[in-house]
């Protein structure tokens, strides 16, 4: 033996050496903090009463970020009791220090609260809504996005967040789809770990980290017909195979805390159901953090059927929740129902306990005051933190159509810039951005000014309101005022946006949704742009000049038409706080889309539900193929108007075919699959290269294809580049009808492209 090959031996045996001690360290490290903890929290609670437990249990809200009918009433008065175990809906590094002296000055055990609020797309500087942010499949981006809401979360005296929210959803009818990361269980697990990391950091006692809350627990998505708050029911198998990974993800990722879901599971309510909560989330997923019903959930069990108030909170505490959120049905009857054996002190301590815990991890008793720093002003809404806004909007946004490459415009000419959501600050933010300032916003017509420079001439005008129905504008202006409906008649204002295109040499139309058309009980029926903006895009399009469609939407709509009419399709979602900047960075080419679909854009609302990863029939219907006696409809394709995985660029990229470095792997092994990328327009730009398996002879029928990896990857114009993923028997695997997840010996195929629709393939079997 050489002395070159003992030298490396030896260095090998000492990193092995030094890594296992740095292992055993650091686990000795986490046993010793945990058993700190413990000795804490059980000391503590030696000396609470009975009362002070059950007070940790309850969740109020003085008011604020309001999401059902009931506002908690005589908080303070509860706080001094002990009858609080924390607070949502107030923010401020001074309020909520004043709010928290109360419990550590004035309770008897001075139990400092937990402070949380739904932070969902940023604080105060507001991101593009999730569903933007997933059409990035950028997991550091993402990432960094849950940073900086941490940072300036945690400036105003926060420490817990209502998200992310990581529902799976098929049906864009329902408002929600806009919080979350679109149907697919692989992506959305990916994102929902991204998330987590970036709220909760390496150590959630740092003030400027929180405790997530992964959200809504269970299977939410997939409420019949889109309607908010409605049933679920699935198989089994299907809950475990696609709904479930990325709650799963996050736990394992190690967030804090789960809320439990309005809908039900297996026909009891998500926030009594114990097989949900206990079985599934603590036994087979070893999640330790606390449980959260969502506003007032336990309450309305009684409109489930599931019995009185103090029957569903039994129930609730039974089936593994630990905190009341509003509803204070804890609060009421947990002391009536121990007297009554309905609930044991076993079961209200295990669930203080995890509350305790929480503000433990949080460094709540260390100093009860660590998220109330005033001086923590300049992490809040900052120009760096503005600048990622802008940065992460053009990243998020989806090019759909750019026929003879109307895009990217020229900075000179004219441009009539038309819509009622071109200069609209108060739409930009989109749904659940309750810490946002409108008026803070820049909208598109100032972008435009901003990016264009002095050779481009910009005519404005409003052209037609989002809606001339006041009856439903009246519905979705809950809150704000978000569908204007002006003085002038629809006629008038078509007239002078018309005029405007006449002068013009291109078209840029500002139309969509309002920004609370979609998100929470914002449910559709009907999802195509309102009659409004359809007369108004008829009406340009008949001018002849070029109309590039700008859309603002909080869901996939409808818009089979409007790809017709439009030249070009830029989606940008809602962008948030830098919408107008970086809507014009995108449209003057200073940006390059490379945003790709997370959820399918249906033809029509019959399609729905439309997914990319759906099961074959017995009589699949083949593109192209004989349409009788096939599974298919007789009017409009299969296929959705616009695929998952779906996004143009102003540039193009080819694929070479697959190259796969074996033909068969062992359940031990794994082959290499390669595809060569070239960028074969005239622009540099990002091409998000997707991975598809398909299982070809299953024990249970398998999709027609499933999201296994994915890679961005930035190549300049006549650039090549080898990509290449390995395959391993893990990602093979799936959930049998007995649940059991594991891999099958046979046949598949793999799939390399720029959507789920491509047709890229190779095949190779697991031995």
């Amino acid at each position: 033996m050489s002395k070159k090959t003992v030298a490396l031996l030896i260095a090998a045996a000492l990193a092995t050496s030094s890594f296992a001690q740095t292992k055993e360290k650091v686990t000795k490290t986490a046993v010793a903090s945990q058993s700190k903890m413990d000795v804490f929290v059980n000391n503590l609670m030696k000396q609470m009463t009975l009362d002070e437990k059950i007070g940790q249990l309850n969740l109020v809200t003085p008011g604020g970020a309001v999401t059902g009918a009931v506002v908690s009433r005589d908080v303070d008065n509860k706080i001094k009791s002990g009858q609080v175990g924390g607070m949502f809906g107030i923010t401020g590094a001074d309020k909520i220090r004043k709010a928290q002296e109360i419990a550590v000055n004035n309770s008897r055990l001075k139990i400092p609260m937990i402070f949380g609020l739904d932070v969902i797309h940023g604080h105060r500087t507001i991101f593009p809504i999730p569903l933007g942010l997933s059409c990035s499949w950028d997991m550091p981006m993402i990432q960094q996005s849950a940073q900086i809401a941490a940072k300036e979360a945690t400036a105003e005296g926060l420490s817990w967040v209502f998200s992310p929210m990581v529902d799976i959803c098929r049906d864009p009818r329902w408002g929600r789809i806009a919080e979350g990361s679109g149907e697919d269980p692989y992506l959305g697990s990916q994102i929902a770990t991204a998330m987590v990391k970036g709220y909760q950091g390496d150590d959630l006692s740092k003030n400027n980290t929180v405790m997530a809350c992964v959200k809504h627990y269970a299977l939410y998505g997939a409420a019949e017909a889109g309607r908010d708050y409605n049933t679920t029911d699935m198989s089994r198998v299907q809950m475990f195979q696609n709904y479930f990974p990325p709650y799963k993800a996050a736990v394992d990722a190690g967030v804090g805390s789960v809320m439990s879901a309005f809908n039900e599971v297996d026909a009891v309510p998500s926030t009594v159901n114990k097989w949900l909560l206990t079985d599934v989330l603590r036994d087979q997923w070893k999640f330790k953090g606390m449980v959260v019903t969502d506003y007032t959930s336990i309450n309305e069990m009684i409109d489930h059927g599931m019995g009185d108030l103090q029957q569903v909170s039994a129930k609730a505490l039974n089936a593994g929740v630990d905190m009341d959120m509003v509803g204070e049905g804890f609060l009421t009857t947990l002391k009536k129902s121990l007297n009554e054996g309905k609930v044991s002190v076993k079961q209200i301590d295990a669930a203080c306990k995890r509350i305790l815990e929480a503000k433990y991890k949080l460094g709540l008793f260390d100093d009860p005051y660590r998220y109330c720093d005033v001086n923590r002003a300049g992490d809040i809404f900052n120009a760096s933190n503005r600048a990622a806004a802008r940065d992460f909007a053009t990243r998020s946004a989806v090019l759909l159509k750019n026929a003879n490459n109307i895009l990217p415009l020229k900075k000179s000419g004219t441009i009539a810039l038309i819509g009622p959501l071109a200069d609209s600050h108060m739409n930009m933010l989109g749904t659940w951005s309750v810490s946002g300032d409108f008026e803070n916003t820049v909208t598109v017509l100032q972008g435009l000014q901003n990016v264009g420079g002095s050779n481009v001439k910009i005519i404005h005008a409003k052209g037609a309101n989002i809606s001339d129905d006041t009856a439903f504008a009246k519905k979705v202006n809950a809150f704000m005022n978000e569908i204007d409906i002006d003085k002038r008649s629809p006629d008038e204002m078509i007239n002078e946006a018309v005029n405007a295109a006449n002068k013009s040499d291109v078209v840029v139309a500002v139309l969509g949704e309002s920004a609370n058309m979609s998100g929470e009980s914002s449910s559709l029926s009907n999802i195509d742009l309102q009659p409004s903006q359809k007369k108004l895009l008829d009406a340009l399009k008949k001018t002849g000049k070029p109309v590039v469609l700008v859309l603002m939407n909080g869901r996939p709509m409808t818009i089979e038409e409007e790809t017709k009419k439009a030249d070009a399709i830029l989606d940008t979602w809602f962008s948030g706080t830098e919408a107008g900047n970086a809507v014009a960075d995108l449209l003057f080419g200073d940006k390059i889309p490379s945003g790709k679909l997370t959820a399918s854009f249906p033809v029509n609302v019959g399609q729905i539900p439309v997914y990319y990863n759906h099961k074959n029939t017995g009589r699949p219907y083949v593109k192209g193929g004989p349409t009788k006696f096939k599974s298919n409809y007789l009017d409009i394709p299969n296929e959705p108007l616009f695929e998952f995985g779906y996004g143009l660029s102003y540039t193009t990229f080819s694929y070479s075919a697959v190259k796969l470095s074996a033909g068969s792997i062992t359940k031990t092994g794994s082959i290499k699959a390669s595809v060569t990328l070239t960028n074969t327009g005239n622009y540099d730009g990002e091409e998000i290269v997707q991975l598809y398996i398909r299982d070809m002879v299953g024990s249970v029928t398998r999709p027609v294809k499933e999201l296994k990896g994915f890679q961005k990857v930035f190549l300049k114009k006549g650039e090549s580049k080898e990509i290449s993923f390995t395959i391993t028997n893990g990602m093979l695997a799936f959930y049998d009808s007995n649940l059991k997840y594991a891999s099958e010996p046979g046949d598949f195929k793999v799939f390399i492209g720029g959507s789920s629709a491509t047709m890229n393939e190779a095949g190779f079997e697991l031995k």
